[in-house]
Formats: structure tokens, sequence, C-alpha cells
């Protein structure tokens, strides 16, 4: 939706604007700005009859805010702030540009963030701002440029390709399997089991194929991987996890297997974004560089 030229004030303006409101001396925001006083004060002057509401209350040689200049102010300089941020970072990247991408916590933490200093050292220019996400969100609502999602991707309007599927393993410390020694699938149903909230049917996945048959998927839920495999090293129950994203609890022995061989999950990882975001140079470079490096696990 287009927003009415009546709402949209020049950066002239409101750069005289947030000086003067800044100083509350109209002399002293035209130093600041090489201007005239009387330029500034016009300027003042077109500003408060473009929006149709009085800014300053003037007494005198005096001026101060009324209550809209003041709350103007403050929208007005964060939007100032953030123009002046944009326009060092086009400057900064002019070969690049930025690339904002949601991520899944741990994944970002154990798989992407190691191999990220190969993105970087290929594509000097881009920058990358991270933002955790743990569930699909509006593209048309977040400032986002793509996602690392699992699962069958449910954004409208969006672009997918896959990255990769990964296998889980039910694992637990060796204090707890010890005290257990699980000779069946079946008997994990006799221990806690770690849920992970953003999975609620994986356990029940993970049965089925063990062709275990009334099982349940009751135990203690947490929202993030993390969580959870601290909780199985600390005994508290078996959690069932990718191998990659624990490669380093399994090799120190934190954790082992409770039964069986790993098993690869019902659903994949993805990058997505949406489709009118499909020739923006850093995540062309992103896509294609991501790809290769799920080709090479």
């Amino acid at each position: 939706m287009r927003i009415s030229r009546q709402f949209l004030p020049s950066i002239n303006l409101l750069s005289a604007f947030e000086a003067a409101a800044t100083t509350l001396n109209f002399s002293q925001a035209a130093r600041e700005l090489d201007l005239t006083q009387s330029a500034v004060s016009r300027q003042i002057k077109a500003l408060e009859e473009q929006l149709g509401v009085p800014l300053f209350i003037r007494d005198g040689q005096r001026v101060r805010l009324t209550t809209a200049g003041e709350g103007y102010l403050h929208a007005i300089r964060e939007a100032l702030k953030k123009i002046a941020g944009a326009s060092i970072a086009a400057r900064s990247n002019s070969k690049g540009g930025t690339l904002e991408l949601a991520v899944l916590p741990t994944f970002g933490a154990r798989w992407l963030a190691p191999r990220l200093a190969r993105f970087f050292s290929s594509n000097p220019g881009v920058t990358v701002n991270f933002t955790t996400k743990l569930k699909p969100f509006d593209f048309g609502i977040e400032p986002l440029d793509a996602a690392i999602h699992f699962g069958q991707p449910v954004w409208a309007d969006a672009e997918t390709v896959f990255l990769m599927n990964e296998t889980v393993l039910p694992v637990c410390s060796p204090e707890f399997l010890s005290q257990h020694q699980f000779d069946l699938p079946s008997k994990l149903l006799s221990a806690p089991l770690i849920n992970l909230s953003s999975r609620p049917d994986a356990w029940a996945h993970w049965f089925e194929t063990q062709k275990v048959e009334g099982h349940s998927t009751g135990g203690i839920v947490f929202d993030q991987f993390a969580a959870a495999a601290q909780a199985a090293t600390h005994s508290v129950g078996i959690a069932l996890l990718p191998e990659f994203l624990i490669e380093r609890e399994l090799a120190d022995g934190k954790l082992v297997s409770a039964f069986g061989a790993p098993q690869t999950s019902a659903e994949a990882y993805y990058l997505v974004w949406p489709a009118r975001r499909n020739s923006y140079p850093p995540l062309v470079a992103f896509k294609d560089w991501v790809v290769s490096e799920t080709v090479e696990t």
C-alpha cells in the first residue's frame, strides 16, 4: 500500500525539525545544518503546514515542543537513525549487501556458524544478520529475506530449496543407560521421554518405525535442542535428537545411544524465501553457498 505524500515530508524538513527540536533553538539548529535561521524557520513552518499540526510553541525568542512535537521527535529521530545506518551499510557494502536470515537456534550454532567463515571468504561484500525463529512467520510482516526451516514449508508466495535430511538417535547419559539397559525398543516407554515442542510427533514416528504399538507421546517438553540435550546428559531421560547437532556430546561420551541405529527423520531442512526476493544478490550468493555445503556434508 502506497503512503500519501502528505505524510512523507522531505529529509530536509525532517532534519531541520530534528535539529530544532533537539536544541530548542532555531539559530543553533541553523548553525548545525549550515543554514540561516530564517531558512530553518521556514522549513519548520512548511513541515507544520504539511502535517496540519503545530510542532512548536513559540514564545518570543524561545520555543518548546508541543505534545505532538514531542511524540513526532521520538519517531523521527529513530527513523533518521535507520536511514543513516542503511546509507552507511550501502556505502560500506557497495559490492555486496545485507541478508536478513532467520535460523533455528541450535542448527545455527552447531551446523551453520562453524561454516560461515567460508561463506564470508568467498563473499566479502555480504553481511548476514541472524534472527532466531522456531516457527514459521509472515515474510510480509517480518523484515527478513530468508529462513532456514525444518519441516514442510508452509509459506505462501515463497520459494524453497532442499538443504538436507537428518538422522535422529534416541540418546541418554551413560549412567542412565546403565540403570535401564534397554534390550527392546518398547522398553524405552518405561523411561522418561524428552520431547521437543517444535517436533511433537517425533517420538511417535520413531516408535512406529520400530513396530511398537500403543506407544505414548507424553513426557518432558523443551522448546530447544540445546536444553533437551542438556537434560539428557544429566540423566533426566531419553531425548530423540539429530546426530549432527550432538556430535560433540557423542564424541565426548556425554551422550550415548539408548537403543538402535540412527534413523532418518520424516522431514527435512529447507531454505525458504519470499518470491519477490528471488534475485536479491546476497540471497542468491547465500543460497548457492549453503546448498553446496549441504551436498558436501
